[in-house]
């Protein structure tokens, strides 16, 4: 991911890390002090209505500081990394406008990758030919549409797990409507407009065991929250199924067949703290993998000082 060319007068500050590293925490903490306004960079939180099992900002918390990019669509809505790197631009623009700093705060890295550096230039969703894929796989299971792609898209297939039902059906969807392997099609860039500079910075932890603790504290925080409320009253929507991306969402996958009566509770915890676990391996795998990113220690007040100081640099002076 490219940091902005003079780190000292980015854009906007790009605030990543793991699920459940304190990233929220400590975003809040220097918005407090300094003239800022957080942007979200999630792909859970644009959907309304789903607010205990994305950690969303509090009323309270959005009424001390200004939170953008949360509430957007409702989760019967597509809302893509393409509409996120949009949304973000403007959003940049109007914060700078009014003197003050963008600070994006998230771990959806798809959408921290689709703002700094564009997309793949891939065909937009069709709803029709998702819906046949999506008749098939209830037919013959997602291992099976996983071995489809492994013929037509055999490098795709390798890096996806048989049972990645949203990102096997997406490069399905893009061999059926371009008729070729979406791994041939990686790489051709979209032209978004002129690119932000972003100074980012990442908050990671040096101890993998303490992340794996707060993950399931958290997880259990929510669950006593009313999460499991949350996800039956999603239940309840017209429209509502659960291979809606919304609904793909951690936590909210492994809660659905526990409100269905499917699935034991303590089973369904159970399978949402490791299947968030798995998420933040991803995260920060990717977040390894980037160049020009600063890395602090999650969870330490040095970090908070270290995020601060960064804003106070960047706030020095005019970007240009």
């Amino acid at each position: 991911m490219h940091a902005a060319a003079d780190a000292s007068r980015p854009d906007a500050i790009l605030l990543l890390g793991p699920t459940a590293s304190g990233k929220s925490a400590a975003a809040m903490a220097v918005a407090r002090e300094r003239p800022v306004e957080i942007g979200s960079v999630d792909s859970a939180l644009v959907y309304r209505g789903m607010d205990v099992g994305t950690a969303k900002p509090s009323a309270q918390e959005r009424s001390a500081v200004p939170h953008h990019l949360v509430d957007l669509v409702e989760p019967t809505d597509a809302y893509s990394a393409a509409a996120f790197a949009a949304d973000a631009r403007r959003l940049i623009g109007e914060i700078r406008a009014r003197g003050r700093l963008p600070l994006l705060v998230g771990g959806t890295m798809l959408y921290a990758k689709a703002l700094a550096d564009g997309l793949d230039d891939l065909p937009p969703a069709d709803p029709a030919v998702r819906a046949a894929l999506d008749a098939e796989a209830a037919r013959e299971g997602w291992p099976a549409m996983h071995a489809r792609l492994a013929r037509v898209d055999p490098a795709t297939a390798a890096r996806l797990e048989p049972g990645d039902a949203q990102r096997i059906q997406r490069a399905l969807e893009v061999h059926a409507l371009t008729g070729r392997p979406m791994s041939a099609l990686l790489g051709a860039r979209a032209a978004l407009g002129t690119a932000p500079r972003l100074a980012t910075i990442a908050l990671e932890p040096s101890d993998r065991a303490v992340l794996h603790a707060r993950i399931a504290a958290r997880f259990d925080a929510m669950l006593a929250a009313g999460l499991v409320e949350e996800v039956a009253a999603l239940r309840d929507l017209p429209g509502i199924h659960p291979d809606l991306p919304a609904l793909r969402a951690v936590g909210y996958r492994q809660l659905w067949p526990h409100v269905r009566g499917e699935l034991p509770r303590a089973a369904a915890r159970e399978q949402a703290i490791a299947a968030t676990r798995q998420l933040a391996r991803r995260q920060l795998t990717w977040l390894r993998s980037e160049p020009d990113v600063g890395v602090l220690e999650a969870g330490s007040t040095a970090a908070v000082a270290t995020l601060a100081a960064a804003l106070a640099d960047a706030l020095s002076g005019p970007s240009g």
